[in-house]
């Protein structure tokens, strides 16, 4: 795959499979987990980082981090959802 979706593969282990094939095929997907996984980075540096804004970033990677983490868990439920085609008369 071209594309990396392991952290939020890491994040929805259950929902692995349905990542792989979300990503395939939707490219606002697959955007969406690169900053996903640029947020978690990000985050990462923050919190490891001295500085008087420190915490002030660290708690905004963390919003950001919880709002795409709603957004791909909505995503999510949608890909699983099977159409009913009922038979027309």
């Amino acid at each position: 795959m071209g594309y990396d979706v392991a952290f939020a593969k890491r994040c929805f282990p259950a929902r692995a499979s349905l990542i792989d094939e979300l990503a395939a095929r939707d490219g606002s997907f697959r955007d969406l987990c690169y900053d996903f996984a640029t947020a978690e980075e990000v985050r990462v540096t923050w919190e490891t980082a001295s500085g008087p804004e420190r915490d002030e970033r660290h708690a905004e990677c963390v919003e950001l981090l919880d709002s795409l983490r709603t957004e791909i868990e909505t995503a999510l439920d949608n890909a699983a959802v099977v159409p009913f085609h009922g038979r027309r008369r």
